[in-house]
């Protein structure tokens, strides 16, 4: 099952509790790309990158040692061997993540991952480019999306309920800026699959949004699913 769209659309949230509904693999490929956006904010590595530091961040992408344990709704994230699961949120590495991302060698490499841990485990994968690049024929796909007021609203929120220092004049401009940037990108832009359901969560609570998903899974298939936790 493969669910795409911006950030701050919920479809985290969304795909982390479809998973445990559903009692089937989670699947976060964002995470690798903040990894990766970490291991840049790290080494102070700052976009524009040049050819020396894309070359750095590709052989990040292909050695990156990224595990995932935990229940889907509270996913911890390792990367060789430390918990780096706050430091992902970050508004620094999130913005590195989505810099990260445009270099196609990285892509690349990420894919390579990201097929090789669906293969072995299946379930509920969630990112950018899931239903249009990485599974294109995944069973169901789902794209999930907000207004851009919205989705810094909730960002907004995340990031006070942390502690983070932030404007929302600059969260929401920082929001522009990232959609922007994944949906123009050359390699694997953000845009719905063709076939997949467009999902507005603008008005819709987790609950609502869940449920919606679960219902067309549902009428679609014939996919027994297990009573809810």
């Amino acid at each position: 099952m493969a669910i795409d769209g911006p950030a701050g659309a919920g479809k985290s949230a969304a795909a982390r509790e479809l998973a445990l509904q559903l009692s089937v693999p989670y699947l976060d490929t964002g995470a690798m790309y903040r990894a990766v956006g970490l291991l840049a904010w790290r080494a102070g590595l700052v976009h524009p990158f040049d050819a020396a530091e894309q070359a750095l961040l590709e052989s990040s992408a292909r050695s990156l040692d990224i595990a995932f344990s935990g229940d889907p709704r509270a996913q911890r994230v390792a990367l060789g061997g430390e918990d780096v699961t706050e430091a992902l949120r970050s508004p620094e590495v999130s913005q590195l993540a989505s810099q990260v991302s445009a270099i196609s060698a990285v892509r690349r490499e990420l894919v390579r991952r990201q097929r090789e841990i669906a293969a072995l485990t299946g379930g509920v994968v969630e990112g950018r480019d899931i239903g249009t690049v990485v599974f294109p024929h995944a069973r169901f796909k789902f794209f999930v999306t907000a207004s851009v007021e919205v989705r810094a609203q909730r960002r907004f929120d995340e990031l006070r309920r942390r502690g983070v220092a932030a404007t929302w004049e600059s969260v929401e401009a920082e929001q522009r800026e990232r959609d922007l940037r994944d949906s123009s990108r050359a390699d694997s832009p953000m845009v719905p699959a063709p076939d997949a359901v467009i999902v507005d969560t603008s008005s819709m609570t987790l609950e609502q949004v869940v449920g919606k998903l679960l219902a067309i899974i549902d009428e679609r298939s014939s996919f027994e699913r297990p009573a809810s936790r």
